[in-house]
């Protein structure tokens, strides 16, 4: 006969369930998750099919606990997924009240069911394919619709992908503002394993076209070449969307798997306004923090400075700056030769990376959890 633990009385429990219908407790060595609607109580086991979000952390709607993470749904009695999905399902525990106190068994009463679901193309295998070295483009400038315009990031980027072609380097250009992609949903703030990689997001939407930035990045490129205008100081805003989103990318080395290996970045900054420093001191960083490399001088910049509001003459500077032309032609000559020795050189591929010195994150408490999941 199963064993029963006493996890609270019925008042307390109802008042930390609270509008949410649903909270965390301990039955044994098991985290529980457990609801109650219409008087009725219902235990669950505590930890999602998906990723391992806390069920008892969601919320009840209707009959159903939704994860907190990425909305997956168990009803709350029987543990089975909703309409649809009811071959995954988490275990379920008998739940009764007695002298005024909720009383859970010890054991879980069913099994979890895993439903098989397709592997997202972007999980395949790291393996780089034999060629040239792979040079992509990425333009960050908005554009408004049917009224394209001359961007100086734009066209100085132009200008290094044409050169690293002429190095025998293959090419392809992604302009952000050709893309439809959301933004970040925060789900790093929930939990950095709320992150997943693949994105959340592209997991869920398949017609999400930041998976065009993610297979040129992470499968197909050596080196990327990131070019963004000065916008009040920063980077422009589709650049910072897409660093949001890839996030997911970074979070994969905190659970010890490096997708970025020996792989180059450079950099091309315009602005008529002044803050080059400000702005290649947040990509140098960002970049590097997911594993690229740099070639010496890795960016090339420009601009008219803080007081110079006549943005036409701007433009008019930079289509005629062969000195602009030939930095951007030199900055891809110095990463595409950087890579060729990256490349012939490069390190064992390793499976984990030391967290010390870089995150703040116990692993020894991480793995105790999964343990009690």
């Amino acid at each position: 006969m199963s064993e029963w633990i006493d996890v609270g009385a019925v008042d307390d429990l109802k008042r930390e369930i609270g509008g949410t219908g649903v909270t965390e407790v301990r039955a044994g060595r098991y985290r529980v998750a457990l609801s109650c609607k219409d008087g009725r109580f219902g235990a669950i086991n505590g930890v999602c099919n998906h990723v391992g979000g806390p069920l008892g952390k969601g919320t009840l709607e209707g009959d159903y606990i939704t994860c907190p993470w990425h909305y997956w749904k168990f009803h709350f009695q029987t543990g089975v997924g909703e309409p649809g999905f009811e071959a995954d399902k988490v275990p379920m525990h008998d739940v009764k009240v007695e002298n005024g106190r909720v009383l859970v068994s010890a054991e879980p009463k069913t099994k979890r069911g895993k439903a098989p679901h397709p592997r997202d193309p972007l999980t395949r295998k790291l393996d780089r394919d034999p060629g040239p070295i792979r040079v992509v483009g990425i333009s960050t400038t908005v554009m408004t619709p049917g009224h394209p315009r001359y961007s100086t990031s734009d066209a100085l980027l132009t200008q290094a992908l044409e050169a690293a072609r002429e190095t025998g380097a293959e090419t392809n250009l992604l302009r952000l503002d050709d893309l439809r992609f959301k933004n970040c949903e925060g789900y790093f703030s929930k939990s950095f394993r709320a992150c997943t990689w693949p994105c959340s997001i592209t997991q869920a939407d398949q017609k999400d076209e930041m998976r065009a930035v993610y297979e040129a990045l992470i499968y197909w490129s050596d080196v990327a070449l990131i070019a963004t205008p000065i916008r009040w100081g920063n980077p422009s805003s589709l650049y910072v969307k897409m660093v949001e989103r890839m996030n997911c990318v970074h979070d994969t080395s905190l659970h010890g798997e490096l997708l970025i290996r020996n792989k180059i970045a450079g950099f091309i900054i315009t602005g008529g306004q002044d803050g080059i420093q400000a702005v290649a001191g947040q990509l140098l960083c960002f970049w590097s923090e997911i594993g690229y490399l740099f070639p010496q001088f890795p960016f090339i910049a420009h601009s008219r400075g803080w007081t110079a509001e006549d943005m036409e003459n701007n433009i008019k500077y930079v289509q005629q700056s062969e000195e602009l032309r030939e930095g951007a032609r030199d900055l891809a000559h110095r990463a595409v030769e950087y890579a060729k020795v990256v490349l012939a050189h490069h390190e064992a591929k390793r499976k984990h990376t030391t967290r010390a010195g870089r995150k703040g994150y116990d692993a020894a408490e991480h793995s105790k959890e999964e343990a009690l999941a």
